[in-house]
């Protein structure tokens, strides 16, 4: 099995460590917002470590919409490139664990719908994209079949 390693970032690996040390209990909001994130782990692409990143909870019916805003800066977070390697992720919502597969969508009826409902969850996203010149990837995590 791959070894973890914690995101250089303290808040990141703050966040990850309370919400999973609490086992989905605690640590369940993005800071100070009070918005609710979600607990996404999937491998490195360059290390193939375990990477775990705190998105926010945006979800379409039982599956999760994953928004690469980085705040609108202007490279993409380094866990896009690692989806776009290796589609398999792992996401804890609270005290559920789910096995998913993720898509980056491409379909611009698909990305407009899944962005509005990004949006509407955490109305940041749109100055995010206002802020940068790159397009913000949007992917879709689905269950395993």
């Amino acid at each position: 099995m791959a070894e973890y390693i914690p995101s250089p970032r303290e808040w990141v690996s703050d966040q990850v460590e309370l919400y999973e040390g609490s086992q989905g209990t605690d640590g369940l909001t993005l800071r100070d917002t009070g918005l609710p994130v979600i607990i996404v782990t999937n491998q490195g692409h360059k290390t193939g470590a375990i990477r775990k990143t705190p998105l926010m909870r945006v979800v379409d019916g039982n599956n999760y919409v994953l928004v690469g805003s980085q705040g609108g800066a202007p490279q993409h977070p380094h866990w896009v490139h690692n989806l776009r390697k290796d589609a398999n992720v792992e996401i804890r919502d609270e005290t559920a664990v789910h096995s998913m597969k993720v898509r980056e969508v491409a379909d611009s009826a698909e990305r407009t719908r899944l962005w509005y409902i990004a949006v509407e969850a955490f109305p940041p996203y749109k100055e995010y994209q206002e802020k940068t010149s790159r397009f913000i990837p949007v992917f879709l995590a689905e269950a395993n079949s």
